[in-house]
């Protein structure tokens, strides 16, 4: 079934690369040699991507919310003691599905709208976009089966630990005001939906209502963060970071850490880069920071997440992930 799953979501992206190559190279005639041209393609590919993912994901957690209450899922995760596997549980979910750090987005509302704990929610947020299979192909085949096995699990621990940590925090206040009506009126919809049984189609028309006011909530911020990535993915060179991650500078993983967040990318279009900077005698570890750095936090991210986080949130996600990330990135430098 997963299988399944992956194939069709594959299948999805190539479709829409086949959409954002036609009305780019075909339609308007533009060269892809050009940085605008490479911004103006990232921005209409990740565009129809983000806003798909965000109408199927929407859809699924209405079903699911249609018929398992959110008050059930609370209280089922806050009377049973999972010692934490619930974070490795969401780390591992992160890992199969093959989404950049914009893409875990819809995901993420959808988590929240179905009362998974802030924490489990973000141990998912967190590892989706640091670790795929397509990526871990790339690892085996760049750096050897050794280096991959550590990406990995320090890829799921670092998912985990960081989610437990901001679990701890009790951050649930810091949730924009307008999560917390979404929230409030899918507590609402599952009262009504429970005193009047309505039909499947009732149903369907409900979830669709819903999802049209979610769209039109997060549009403007999709937008406005996928330009920015689109700008920084077709202008930024991946090179002009290099003399800053030097194997004689104590301070290159943190450095390399943010300064790897303005970019934006997925796992494997960084993965080639990092070969660059490996063979170019950047330590291993140095270089894997800036690739969590710019795969699993960027400022495109954080735009979007502006709907659903006050500022004070996404600063204490960015620097417990950050901090996470440069403690990884010494490990590894002293491990390989």
């Amino acid at each position: 079934m997963y299988k399944i799953l992956l194939l069709i979501a594959f299948s999805m992206f190539n479709w829409i690369q086949n959409i954002a190559d036609w009305l780019v190279y075909d339609l308007l005639q533009l060269k892809a040699s050009t940085h605008f041209t490479a911004a103006l393609h990232f921005i209409i590919y990740d565009t129809i991507k983000i806003l798909i993912l965000l109408v199927v994901v929407m859809f699924f957690m209405g079903i699911v919310n249609s018929f398992f209450p959110i008050e059930k899922v609370k209280n089922y995760l806050s009377r049973n003691k999972l010692y934490g596997l619930e974070y490795v549980i969401a780390s591992l979910f992160g890992v199969v599905t093959p989404f950049c750090s914009c893409s875990s987005v819809p995901l993420f509302i959808g988590f929240v709208r179905g009362g998974i704990p802030l924490g489990v929610t973000f141990s998912f947020l967190i590892t989706s976009p640091l670790v795929n299979e397509i990526a871990i192909g790339l690892f085996i085949g760049l750096f050897g089966l050794k280096t991959t096995l550590i990406y990995v699990i320090s890829g799921v621990l670092l998912g985990t630990i960081s989610g437990i940590i901001l679990q701890k925090l009790n951050l649930e206040t810091h949730l924009t005001p307008w999560v917390k009506e979404l929230l409030a009126n899918a507590q609402k919809e599952q009262e009504l939906l429970q005193l009047e049984k309505p039909t499947i189609t009732q149903r369907l028309s409900i979830i669709f209502s819903e999802i049209l006011k979610i769209l039109k909530g997060v549009l403007p911020y999709v937008l406005v963060g996928i330009v920015i990535g689109g700008f920084m993915h077709g202008y930024i060179p991946e090179a002009f970071f290099e003399e800053y991650m030097a194997k004689d500078n104590l301070f290159a993983v943190p450095i390399a850490t943010v300064l790897a967040v303005p970019m934006y990318a997925n796992a494997i279009g960084v993965l080639p880069v990092v070969q660059v900077l490996v063979a170019k005698g950047i330590p291993l570890g140095t270089a894997i920071a800036f690739m969590m750095g710019v795969i699993g936090l960027s400022l495109p991210e954080a735009m979007l997440l502006k709907k659903v986080m006050t500022l004070k949130l996404i600063a204490i996600f960015f620097a417990v992930v950050t901090l996470c990330i440069i403690i990884s990135g010494y490990l590894f430098n002293i491990i390989l």
